[in-house]
This record gives structure tokens, C-alpha cells and sequence, in this order.
């Protein structure tokens, strides 16, 4: 059941650079909720956990049961959970969380999916909340380029998520190109004032 999940986690060195800075850009409190969406392996909740301060409450969400088991068995803070849950029907009231991220999620996602999926991140969000996306992408031209032409199924293709945030009612306030391990951009991003949830 955890082949997949084991699979995933072999390239998770690859992450751990953007992992570091998506943390850095949530910089969740103590008093905090956090939503990770497409949690994975973890990667993101472990470099969370050892943090400090620590959220309060943390939820790593995934479709994939072999992803979640392989998370669960690499440990985590008590009160921390593991859900199954799809990214574009999120198992959570309006306005739950004050941190949602989604890391290495967004570039995989057609369109449309994309679309509903950043709606239900903003949906969950509190007004005063915060998202934080990493997608892979490069501001260098030839790596931007290689990215390009690789194949979809390679699941590397760019992605700056800026404009699909924005049409969710979400300002981009800061953006981190990585280019340790994959290139990738680490984008936060905030309701704009008084912009409700979508419907």
C-alpha cells in the first residue's frame, strides 16, 4: 500500500530547499490552524514541526492512502492529523484555517481543477489568513525552457499561480524563487480586504 508513497518520498531532497522557504513565507504562530493540502509524505509538516513556535493545529490532507501511511509513519506532533480528502472538496467549514498551503500540488492540476482547488484554499481561510503555493517554475530562461518541454505526465511543468490567485480574491504579497533542488517558486498570498470567500 505505501509503494507510492515511498516512491514520492525517495525525491523529497529535491523539495526540502522550497519546503524550507513555503515555512518561512507561512510562518505560522502558536495560536495558528494549518491546512496542508496535498500533504504527500509530509515534507512540508515535518520541516513545520520542528519549528518554533508550532501551530496549534495542523491537518495534512491527501487523496492518496499510500502517501498519507508513509507520512504517518515518519511521525508527528501529537494533536497533528492526517485526513483523506480531495483538494476540490475540502472537508472543512468557511473560514476554518488562518495558514493553507499546497506545495508541489497546483502545476500538476488541469485548469480547471487548479481553479476549484484554489477556491476551496480561500474558502477555508479566515479574512486574515494566509496561502502559500509552490509550484515548480524558474525565472532563469533555459531552465524555464527545459521545464517547458518536458512531457505533462513528467508532472514539472511551470506553473506561477499568481493570476489564479488573484481571480480567487487572493493578493500575492511575496514570491521566492528556489533553485536548490527543483526549481521552483514559493508564492504567499493574502485575502484582499474585505473580499469574502467564494461562494
Amino acid at each position: 500500500m505505501r509503494v507510492r508513497g515511498r516512491i514520492y518520498d525517495w525525491q523529497m531532497p529535491l523539495e526540502r530547499a522550497a519546503l524550507a522557504a513555503a515555512a518561512e513565507l507561512a510562518a505560522p504562530g502558536e495560536s495558528d490552524r494549518l491546512l496542508d493540502v496535498a500533504t504527500g509524505t509530509g515534507g512540508l509538516l515535518r520541516v513545520l514541526a520542528r519549528r518554533s513556535p508550532r501551530p496549534a493545529e495542523v491537518v495534512g490532507i491527501d487523496s492518496s492512502a499510500s502517501m498519507l501511511a508513509v507520512a504517518a509513519a515518519k511521525g508527528l506532533p501529537v494533536g497533528w492529523r492526517l485526513l483523506p480528502a480531495d483538494a476540490r472538496r475540502l472537508p472543512f467549514p468557511d473560514r476554518r484555517f488562518e495558514v493553507v498551503t499546497a506545495c508541489y500540488l497546483l502545476h500538476l492540476l488541469d485548469r480547471e481543477a487548479r481553479t476549484r482547488t484554489i477556491a476551496e484554499m480561500a474558502r477555508v481561510l479566515r479574512p486574515t489568513g494566509r496561502v502559500v503555493t509552490v509550484t515548480v517554475e524558474s525565472r532563469r530562461p533555459a531552465a524555464r525552457a527545459a521545464l517547458t518541454r518536458l512531457p505533462r505526465r513528467s508532472g514539472l511543468r511551470p506553473l506561477d499561480p499568481s493570476h489564479e490567485l488573484r481571480a480567487a480574491g487572493l493578493e500575492p504579497q511575496r514570491a521566492s524563487f528556489v533553485r536548490d533542488g527543483w526549481p521552483s517558486l514559493c508564492v504567499l498570498a493574502q485575502r484582499r480586504p474585505g473580499q469574502a470567500p467564494p461562494a
